[in-house]
C-alpha cells in the first residue's frame, strides 16, 4: 500500500445553518468536521471505520480539546488537518489545526484527542498496533506543532449541582448506537442562556468520555463554577435501578466577546 502524507487536509464550509446567531461556526458543528477529518484520514490510510467495520472493530473517542482563538464566519471555507501524535496498544493521540482556506491560512485554532478501538461484539478494547501489522505507526508525526496544551481529565470537587436532566432520543444517537460525542458537546453549551453567548466566546472546549450511554438512557447534568469564566459539568446517566453511572465530564472556558 502507498505511504501517503501522515498530515491529511481537508476543506469544509461554514454552512449558513451549522452557524449561530452571531454568524459563526457552532462548536458542536466544529467538533463534527474535526471527527469526520479523522475518519478521512484514517480511512484514507487503511484503518478507518470502512475497513474495521466488518472486522467487528471502530473507534471510540476517549478525550478531545478544542482551543479556539476565532471560529469560522458562514459561507467561510476553511481547511482541517490532522495528523497521529502517537500510537499504542490501545489509545493514539491524534492533534488537529484549523485554518482559514483563503487569507494565508489565518488559524482559528487547534484540536487534540486521544481515540480507543474496541471491539463491537464485546466491547472491549481491542490491540490498535494489530490492525494490518501496525499499519498505524508508519503515519505517525511527532515534530508538527500543535500549540495547545494535552487534554484535561476535567477534575471536579463535591460543590457540582444538578442543573438539568434530559431524554435521549433517536437524533442523539451514532453509527456506533451510542450517544453521539458531540451531542454531549451541544447539551452542555444549552446550560448557558442566550445572553451569557451573546458575551462571551468559546475558547477552549475539554471533554473525557467515560462510558457509553444509549438512545432511552435519562443524563443528568451537574454544574460546577470552579473560575469566574470557566465551568465544569459532569454527566450521568439513570439507570432502571434509580442509580447514576458517569458518562463523561466536561470543562468549558469562556472569554468575554
Amino acid at each position: 500500500m502507498k505511504t501517503l502524507d501522515k498530515i491529511g487536509t481537508y476543506q469544509f464550509t461554514a454552512e449558513p445553518f451549522h452557524c449561530d446567531f452571531s454568524k459563526k461556526l457552532f462548536m458542536g458543528h466544529l467538533g463534527n468536521h474535526l471527527l469526520n477529518a479523522a475518519d478521512f484520514h484514517a480511512s484514507d490510510r487503511g484503518f478507518g471505520m470502512t475497513y474495521l467495520n466488518p472486522e467487528h472493530k471502530t473507534w471510540v473517542l476517549s478525550r478531545l480539546a478544542i482551543e479556539m482563538y476565532d471560529m469560522p464566519a458562514e459561507y467561510t471555507k476553511f481547511n482541517v488537518s490532522t495528523w497521529i501524535e502517537g500510537a499504542m496498544k490501545y489509545f493514539t493521540h491524534r492533534n488537529f489545526r484549523v485554518t482559514s482556506a483563503a487569507d494565508g491560512g489565518k488559524v482559528y485554532g487547534y484540536g487534540r484527542s486521544i481515540w480507543a478501538m474496541i471491539d463491537t461484539d464485546s466491547r472491549q478494547p481491542a490491540d490498535i498496533l494489530a490492525i494490518k501489522n501496525g499499519e498505524i505507526t508508519r503515519y505517525i508525526d511527532t515534530e508538527t506543532a500543535c500549540l495547545i496544551a494535552t487534554p484535561s481529565r476535567v477534575k471536579m470537587g463535591n460543590a457540582a449541582k444538578i442543573a438539568t436532566t434530559i431524554d435521549t432520543h433517536y437524533s442523539d444517537v451514532d453509527v456506533n448506537g451510542h450517544i453521539n460525542s458531540v451531542k454531549y458537546i451541544e447539551h452542555v453549551l444549552d446550560l448557558f442562556d442566550l445572553p451569557w453567548h451573546k458575551s462571551h466566546r468559546i475558547s477552549r472546549l475539554d471533554i473525557a468520555y467515560v462510558a457509553e450511554s444509549y438512545c432511552g438512557d435519562k443524563l443528568n447534568f451537574y454544574r460546577e463554577d470552579t473560575a469566574e469564566d470557566t465551568v465544569c459539568v459532569k454527566i450521568t446517566k439513570s439507570t432502571p435501578d434509580e442509580k447514576e453511572v458517569e458518562v463523561c465530564r466536561c470543562q468549558v472556558t469562556f472569554s468575554p466577546k
